[in-house]
């Protein structure tokens, strides 16, 4: 520690993690390619589901698809065979 060191000013620290942390998630935003939104519209449309039919979790898959200039909310729902027998 210096004699001068007091007449510098003061790094906030707190400041300069949440800045580096923003970094970091931005980086890992843009190196999925996904919203951080998808997972929990996945289980949200699963529970709903779920409400009126019997099915897997592995049933809804939720992705984004790029077409062009737009993005598709792609979402796919694999409905148990409805045949049972009755008797």
């Amino acid at each position: 520690m210096g004699l001068f060191d007091f007449l510098k000013p003061k790094q906030n620290t707190a400041a300069i993690a949440k800045d580096r942390l923003r970094i970091i998630v931005a980086q890992e935003r843009t190196s999925r390619g996904a919203p951080d939104y998808l997972p929990l519209l996945q289980r949200e449309l699963l529970e709903v589901i779920r409400k009126y039919v019997s099915v897997d979790v592995d049933a809804v898959k939720v992705d984004l698809v790029k077409d062009g200039e737009h993005d598709v909310l792609d979402i796919s729902v694999a409905l148990p065979d409805g045949r049972t027998a009755t008797a």
